[in-house]
């Protein structure tokens, strides 16, 4: 049986270079000790942000789409409207879906400018930008899109907006259509890529999206089938929702797609995928599935809220009734294998009218940094989330907010726990973390050699605790901050937490020691 020592010893180390590693996923940990576990974090539920209450928009506006571009958030979603939810949802009659674009400088309050683009009822006062004659040439369907700015270097500025829209292009015995590829300048003005599909394969009735990969060099794209069976879990997978992708040089076409796998999870409906390369550490993948939960006519589904309107939409079809949908997190650093978490990212909330309901809690394909609330705190994380759908003539988006890096942190209690890292190695001076502890708490951190030994003056005694709440400490030991001579071999790190939260670390250049103030000195008496 191998030892702890000669286990590592085998290992060849991991390069991170200067990258900001992020506990998402088990990529980096050797162990867990003492009562350190990995804690995933929920967003807090902040302030509506926008409210689809135009003729044109509807109880039905998801799959929206968010792009930050400096100070501008730019948020498309379709304009939808169902009528089969009781009598409040027959005030707006129903029309044909659109796409629809709104904009914000703060991310706290969604505007919509009038584009004078798209007609709708002999204006074209409204915030529309793609209607179902504006896409003919690919039956392209505007309630089935999502958007992205193009962060390949070498795209030409006429394409510099893409939108990945369902279209045209039925597969024989399937009707699922295909995927196709919008480009445009401004992300106002569309015209379509080619009238060739991107993808064939899959059952395209979600969101689907594509992105460029900064850090591989190319495109990724990831979109929604039916899962028949899976040759490992045989058996388990009957027509489940789940998610294919695909890789390619090129944004026109993709070869033959393939599911992700979610190793440990649970199977289950997803959605929607909402995956994208996390902002602050691109080498991540991270997203935000919406799961679809079917229920049964039970005493538990009645006492959920809107009881009336379900049994409306349950006229339509049943599952309309009883279904409910949250979201979910997941990382990967591959962009196929991925650590999905069991637990809900994103509740359903307090059961009121306009909870708990099929189509809520889907969150936008993308994400903003936005202020803080608290005067002098750091930029926070900002998610869109819908509420309210399926009822009435209008739905809401609502902003969540989040630190930065916050989506899953190694916790302890007051008693203690630790981490210990696979071999890496690494590029920089200092070691900075991303933490949060309590004024009695704190956290300390011991580099080792390969075999888990501590190397000398960075030893768990040589590190006075940390305490504080900071998005990028640097780290101390009593002989400085300086790590520059271990850059380039192979280490590990032991982080011992005591009520505290570490949510990310990285190697930076050398900060130059800080100079404190003289300890103040009690007056003579």
């Amino acid at each position: 049986m191998l030892t702890m020592s000669s286990r590592v010893l085998a290992q060849e180390p991991i390069h991170i270079g200067s990258r900001r590693e992020l506990f998402v996923e088990d990529t980096l940990i050797e162990r867990l000790g003492g009562a350190g576990r990995l804690q995933l974090h929920q967003p807090v539920r902040r302030e509506v942000v926008f409210q689809t209450d135009a003729p044109w928009e509807g109880n039905a506006c998801g799959y929206p789409s968010v792009i930050q571009e400096g100070r501008t958030i730019r948020l498309y979603y379709h304009g939808l409207h169902y009528t089969d939810g009781g009598a409040a949802t027959l005030q707006l009659p129903d029309h044909p879906a659109v796409m629809c674009f709104a904009e914000s400088t703060d991310g706290l309050c969604f505007t919509r400018p009038e584009l004078g683009v798209c007609e709708w009822n002999g204006s074209k006062a409204n915030n529309i930008v793609l209607t179902a004659g504006t896409v003919g040439a690919v039956g392209g369907d505007p309630a089935h899109t999502s958007v992205f700015q193009d962060a390949n270097p070498d795209c030409p500025p006429e394409q510099r907006y893409k939108t990945i829209i369902l279209g045209k292009g039925v597969l024989a015995g399937e009707g699922c259509g295909s995927l196709y590829c919008l480009v445009s300048p401004d992300g106002i003005h569309w015209s379509p890529l080619s009238d060739t599909p991107i993808i064939t394969r899959g059952a395209f009735d979600s969101q689907n999206l594509a992105f460029w990969d900064p850090v591989r060099q190319e495109y990724r794209e990831y979109h929604r089938g039916f899962r028949e069976e899976d040759p490992g879990i045989t058996g388990q997978f009957n027509g489940v929702r789940d998610i294919l992708t695909s890789v390619s040089p090129q944004i026109g076409s993709f070869p033959e797609p393939q599911w992700l796998s979610y190793p440990e999870a649970p199977v289950e409906h997803l959605y929607t995928n909402q995956i994208m390369p996390y902002c602050r550490a691109p080498h991540l993948f991270i997203g935000f599935p919406m799961r679809y939960t079917e229920g049964d006519w039970r005493d538990t589904v009645f006492d959920l809220p809107g009881v009336e309107e379900r049994m409306a939409r349950a006229t339509a079809h049943p599952r309309f009734g009883t279904a409910v949908t949250d979201a979910l997190f997941m990382a990967s650093r591959d962009g196929l294998t991925f650590k999905r978490w069991p637990e809900a990212f994103l509740r359903p909330g307090p059961q009121q009218i306009g909870s708990w309901v099929y189509g809520d809690n889907m969150l936008a394909r993308g994400m903003a940094q936005t202020p803080s609330a608290l005067p002098g705190a750091p930029d926070e994380l900002s998610l869109y989330a819908t509420e309210h759908y399926w009822e009435g003539t209008h739905m809401v988006f609502r902003r969540c907010s989040l630190r930065r890096d916050g989506f899953v942190s190694v916790g302890a209690p007051l008693a203690g726990g630790e981490i210990v890292t696979k071999p890496i190695v690494f590029e920089g001076g200092s070691l900075a973390l991303n933490l949060e502890t309590s004024g009695a708490g704190g956290v300390q951190v011991e580099v080792q050699n390969a075999a888990g030994n501590a190397l000398p003056g960075y030893g768990l005694a040589d590190c006075p605790a940390i305490r504080g709440d900071m998005l990028g400490h640097i780290v101390r030991w009593t002989g400085g901050n300086d790590v520059t001579a271990l850059a380039g071999q192979p280490v590990r790190l032991r982080f011992v937490l005591h009520d505290a939260d570490l949510y990310a670390f990285q190697f930076v250049p050398r900060v130059p020691e800080p100079v404190r103030p003289e300890i103040p000195k009690p007056a003579a008496g």
